[in-house]
């Protein structure tokens, strides 16, 4: 079983005063980590708003199109996985090195193979290829921060991963997009994201010092197979964590659907023209920015289950179905697309504690429950893809709106059956597994009883 050690800094105990990041919830030694993150997602981010008609203008059907981001999401979701059960096997920062060659590979492969033949096929592979890149970056170092950060703040840390997540993808990517498109193209700007991914790479990289990420997180005596079967079996071994990785799942699901089926119909029948979608998705992102760090803080406060079934699961059902109807019915009025654009992207920040939830469900298999929660996000690539590829045909863009809410109500319910357990310490190594009966103890809860055992 896999045992997250405590980072050398949690056990020398809280005799130091905390840094002014870390007054601000940012782990002090993973600080560039955070400013390379945002880097390397602004770059993944830059084809976010404009790559789905964009294959389209090369011939490739819509449904062909969706499909292609359908098995971009399904190897993303294999990938995202492995970033979470290799980081307990090699440490973090080795994934992470893994994840930005491979998004470099990768990435030249569609841009002077896949494009230039117009091929469905080979745009598939190489698009699938490159799904398996960023993952393992991205969420690594998710792994990393859930070893180093203090679990009193865990849902800071996590807000400002995922603020630095989305404020590059897609809000300053799509924000890029908009500008570079117009002077030099849209192939021209694919070449550009490469250049920004592996700077943004490189950075932390180069530049964190810290030496838990350095090491395997899983104690000595276990076996590689055993790390990698024990983040799958989990989930059932632990029903909680597969719960979680379902609200994950079905957290951003509709997020990767709308990239797909979203640019085409705000440009088409709302009447927007491309730049202004582009831009509209870099505001609706880049309140993120704002809010998964406003979320992070709050359920700190309130409570991680609380804020992530009703701000989160409750919030995006409501604005999910709001995104769609208002544009609908007002058309151009781009004005009112802003305004719901921002609601819908603030309610996606209402899932920003589920991270540290998870942590806390499984505090003993730490490495684990990450890896079942990198799995939902990976998962949510390809869902949502591949909900638009199945029904936008058949019900349209308004029905297929309808399933993506129907997803966030049923990761609000999901929510409330996260109850989280405090180990003994006669038992510190053993997940207290109970059935899904009812509502209990919220994760704020345990933070505040384990924050002094450095849990």
């Amino acid at each position: 079983m896999t045992k997250t050690p405590m980072p050398a800094a949690q056990a020398a105990g809280t005799d130091q005063a905390p840094s002014t990041l870390g007054r601000l919830g940012i782990p002090h030694s993973l600080s560039y980590g955070y400013l390379g993150l945002l880097i390397f997602m602004t770059g993944v981010g830059i084809e976010a708003g404009y790559l789905s008609p964009y294959l389209e203008g090369l011939g490739i059907a819509a449904s062909s199109v969706a499909m292609i981001f359908t098995v971009y999401g399904i190897t993303g979701a294999i990938a995202a996985w492995f970033s979470g059960a290799l980081s307990d096997l090699w440490g973090p920062r080795k994934v992470m090195w893994l994840g930005l060659i491979s998004f470099a590979v990768t990435h030249v492969f569609f841009l002077t193979v896949a494009i230039p033949s117009k091929s469905y096929g080979l745009l598939l592979l190489a698009y699938a290829l490159r799904g398996l890149a960023f993952p393992l970056f991205a969420y690594a170092f998710l792994v990393w921060i859930a070893a180093v950060a203090p679990q009193k703040q865990m849902g800071s840390a996590m807000g400002w991963f995922w603020s630095a997540f989305s404020a590059g993808m897609p809000t300053l990517g799509s924000l890029c997009a908009s500008l570079l498109i117009p002077v030099v193209g849209e192939y021209t700007t694919l070449w550009f994201a490469l250049g920004v991914v592996v700077v943004g790479g490189v950075l932390p990289l180069l530049l964190i010092k810290e030496k838990t990420g350095s090491q395997r997180l899983a104690p000595p005596g276990d076996s590689p197979m055993a790390g990698l079967v024990g983040s799958l079996t989990i989930l059932y071994r632990n029903p909680r964590v597969g719960a979680g990785a379902a609200v994950r799942m079905f957290n951003t699901a509709s997020q990767f659907g709308f990239m797909v089926m979203l640019p085409v119909w705000f440009v088409n029948t709302v009447g927007l023209s491309n730049e202004q979608w582009l831009r509209l998705v870099a505001v609706m992102f880049g309140t993120n920015i704002f809010t998964n760090l406003m979320f992070g803080v709050i359920g700190d406060r309130i409570g991680w289950r609380t804020t992530v079934a009703y701000c989160g699961g409750i919030g995006c059902t409501l604005s999910t179905l709001i995104l769609f109807y208002v544009p609908n019915a007002v058309g151009d009025s781009y004005a009112l697309c802003l305004l719901v654009a921002v609601f819908y992207g603030a309610t996606l920040s209402g899932y920003v504690p589920l991270s540290a939830l998870m942590t806390a469900i499984a505090p003993s298999h730490k490495g684990q429950a990450m890896a079942a929660l990198n799995l939902g996000a990976g998962a949510s690539t390809f869902l949502g893809p591949l909900t638009v590829s199945l029904f936008l045909g058949p019900i349209g863009v308004g029905g297929v709106t309808w399933i993506f809410a129907g997803f966030h109500a049923v990761s609000a319910v999901l929510t409330l059956f996260l109850k989280t357990t405090t180990p003994t310490e006669t038992t510190p190594t053993k997940d207290v597994v109970e059935p899904l009966p009812q509502p209990a103890a919220d994760g704020r809860d345990l933070a505040a009883a384990t924050s002094s055992k450095g849990l």
